[in-house]
């Protein structure tokens, strides 16, 4: 079934969160699946595994409890963030691997514009080197699959997918995290989604814990050299999100 690609423009969080879980509950075997892509006003969300600890200094800045996997993030203007409203069972493919197939998009709208996406094991999430954006070297602490993986102890964030354990840890020296993703599913569909930074006020990142990890840098393609536009970007990531998602 093709995916229905939906451009907001820049919208408040909370109408969007309501409307994706309305859709999702009206949803038949026999809904289309759709692709919202927007960006939204300065928001801090918080997963359901989310510490408020993470949350040091809001400011005027909104704090928005949610039902997604994960700890606290940002979102704010600037950022490419899609919403896929899949069904999943429909797609024939579980929760591991549309995580993989959403973060695969990401890499490869990084690539579109001449830079490097990587995974971290136990980080979901794409991260970019900040010595090298462009350099296709490994990381040393790219998932391995010899490596099993245990899930921590929140049962909601473990049916997302969102709360593995990593022995020791990850581990983020070098790299600034670039796109972040939370998911929710619900009777087989999926809503929430990921957020791509472009060109974006990073400050507020600077107030949190980014994803629950202290220290984690937080960046956008501006910040390390390339220059698209908000419009360019949420176009070709539409593009290849479409693309990945395929059944």
């Amino acid at each position: 079934m093709t995916l229905a690609v939906k451009f907001l423009g820049r919208v408040d969080y909370e109408p969007t969160y309501a409307a994706m879980q309305a859709f999702t509950a009206a949803r038949t075997g026999s809904t289309p699946d759709a692709l919202w892509v927007c960006e939204h006003a300065p928001v801090y969300t918080q997963g359901l595994a989310g510490k408020k600890e993470h949350i040091f200094n809001p400011g005027d800045i909104p704090v928005v409890a949610t039902n997604r996997g994960g700890q606290v993030t940002y979102h704010g203007p600037g950022q490419v963030v899609a919403y896929p409203l899949l069904d999943l069972k429909r797609a024939g493919y579980f929760v591991k691997e549309y995580v993989y197939r959403i973060e695969e998009a990401v890499i490869r709208t990084l690539l579109h514009f001449g830079v490097t996406g990587h995974r971290v094991a136990g980080a979901p999430g794409i991260y970019v080197r900040l010595d090298d954006p462009a350099g296709h070297a490994l990381l040393p602490q790219r998932p391995m699959k010899a490596e099993p993986v245990k899930m921590g102890s929140d049962p909601a964030a473990q049916r997302n997918g969102s709360d593995p354990i990593v022995t020791g840890g990850p581990h983020f020296s070098g790299l600034g995290k670039i796109a972040a993703l939370g998911i929710k599913v619900s009777r087989n569909c999926s809503y929430h989604g990921v957020a791509l930074n472009v060109a974006m006020d990073l400050e507020p990142y600077s107030r949190i814990n980014p994803c629950g990890y202290a220290g984690l840098q937080t960046v956008d393609l501006s910040t390390i050299g390339t220059l698209a536009s908000w419009q360019q970007v949420a176009e070709v990531f539409s593009q290849k999100l479409a693309v990945s998602l395929e059944p």
